[in-house]
């Protein structure tokens, strides 16, 4: 009996000396403690001393209507969350159309959520940019601190310093080399990482963190965005797939019953809630990323998910979170990993809505919901015949178009073709605009779910078609067509 207590002691020793050393080599301190609400951290101490610098945020959903309900809901978000972590609100820019809290679809008026269980996330959200404000131009003079060119809004703008540190979001449809804007022209990658080019050369921030949500979002970066400007992104998807919506109808967690749309993003919602329920002060980029990485991929099944990329300085991964998403103390005694049940929004069954059909599950929410024979159904179902039919317009005419430039084998190969990874969409971004334009000026809009053919164009471009052929062409097509019943000569078999 003796023999055992002693080993029991010896053991005991053992075993405090190893966790002496262990935290010692920790890094934590020797009188670590819990922390409570209001105290100062061991962390934020560290903060405080490692960056001396301003927080800035920018926030744009580049999108309008109730269909398109989760990109602002994703936005507020992601003001909420930057505001708990300590951002100042003269220190966050924010773009939306802002039409979606008052609309008369949305079954709780004011209110705007991002989880089906979710709180408001809409209130005390700025107005700096709503309407018709929200442009690419308006966009960039924020983001470059120039007020003298921003037009309407509130004239706030991203007026960093040399050691600041600066968050970029955007959530919204895209396409090959394309993000989509409420308005006209939408926002071209060349462009935007031009801007970016101009901001590092300016020496107006330290270092700059840019999360996408869009489909084709790798497009936007890849072979475009070089190292060294201290620039470190991450985006929904890789350079030809779709992002994907999520608490949608149909799906597990469903939004409440009186919502017929989908409430957030998956790659967005995923960084988020994962940034809510960590302590960012040691979760550092590249933990957040491997986790958004895994949950949007759908658990590395990529059924109804995307494969999460990182492009630019990607060094600037081994930071904390909390470098630019700022810090909420309530996680101060959170351990990493972790995210716990019902954050995850998975299920056995259909995990999430490929972003070109979200609109459409609304419009069918609608005609579900509606009395039958009712005004309201026939307006509902009238609105998604009017949808699929200009989608199949959209989809007809650039395929014919490819046949009409390069006969009819040569011409679908063409327009699918993928660029190897590491090169960018198009080497003349200029011909591709026009390429738009031309076709536009004939065959009508892309809009949102057009900006799925930019690859054809582009490779249009990469091709040797000229801005004068590809207008001769897309008149031949599509002169006095219409998807309201007027003649379209080549697509009259459609």
């Amino acid at each position: 009996m003796a023999l055992t207590r002693y080993l029991l002691v010896l053991l005991l020793i053992f075993s405090v000396l190893i966790w002496k050393t262990r935290t010692a080599n920790s890094g934590w301190p020797k009188n670590r403690k819990i922390v409570m609400p209001g105290e100062t951290s061991f962390y934020e101490n560290i903060e405080q001393k490692n960056s001396n610098g301003t927080k800035w945020a920018l926030l744009i959903a580049g999108s309008s209507g109730y269909g398109n309900y989760r990109h602002q809901a994703d936005v507020c978000h992601a003001y909420q969350l930057l505001r708990k972590g300590g951002l100042e609100e003269e220190h966050i820019v924010v773009f939306m159309y802002d039409d979606i809290a008052s609309h008369p679809d949305n079954p709780r008026p004011g209110v705007v959520i991002n989880h089906p269980q979710g709180s408001d996330v809409y209130e005390g959200v700025p107005k700096d940019y709503t309407g018709n404000d929200v442009t690419v131009s308006n966009f960039f003079a924020v983001l470059l601190g120039d007020k003298s060119r921003v037009q309407g809004g509130s004239g706030k703008v991203i007026n960093s310093g040399p050691e600041d540190h600066i968050f970029v979001f955007y959530s919204d449809h895209g396409g090959p080399g394309v993000l989509g804007m409420p308005s006209s022209p939408n926002l071209y990658a060349n462009d935007f990482v031009e801007v970016l080019r101009q901001k590092h050369a300016a020496g107006t921030f330290k270092e700059m963190v840019i999360y996408l949500e869009a489909c084709e979002s790798g497009s936007i970066l890849e072979g475009l965005l070089p190292d060294g400007l201290n620039i470190y992104a991450t985006t929904a998807s890789n350079a030809e797939e779709n992002s994907w919506g999520t608490y949608c109808p149909g799906m597990f967690p469903p939004p409440p019953p009186e919502f017929g749309t989908c409430l957030g993003d998956l790659y967005s919602v995923s960084w988020m809630e994962d940034s809510e329920i960590h302590n960012l002060k040691r979760e550092t980029l590249r933990d957040q990323y491997f986790t958004v990485r895994e949950r949007t991929s759908n658990h590395n099944t990529y059924r109804a998910g995307s494969h999460v990329m990182q492009y630019g300085d990607v060094q600037i991964g081994t930071e904390h979170v909390s470098k630019y998403l700022g810090f909420d103390s309530s996680n101060e005694n959170v351990s990493w990993p972790y995210l716990g049940n019902g954050h995850t929004g998975f299920s056995s069954g259909q995990q999430g809505i490929n972003q070109r059909d979200a609109d459409l599950v609304y419009f069918w929410q609608k005609y579900n919901k509606a009395k039958d024979g009712s005004e309201q159904k026939m307006h509902a179902l009238n609105e998604i015949i009017d949808i699929l039919r200009r989608r199949m317009y959209l989809d007809k005419s650039v395929e014919l178009l490819s046949k009409l430039l390069f006969g009819s084998d040569a011409g679908l190969a063409i327009a699918k073709a993928v660029r190897p990874a590491g090169k960018p969409l198009v080497d003349d971004w200029n011909c591709l605009k026009d390429m738009v334009s031309k076709f536009e000026a004939s065959c009508g809009p892309l809009a949102q779910y057009g900006m799925k053919h930019m690859r054809t164009f582009a490779n249009f471009c990469n091709a040797g078609i000229t801005a004068d052929t590809m207008a001769s062409a897309s008149s031949e097509l599509c002169a006095g067509a219409s998807v309201q019943g007027y003649e379209f000569p080549l697509l009259r078999s459609f």
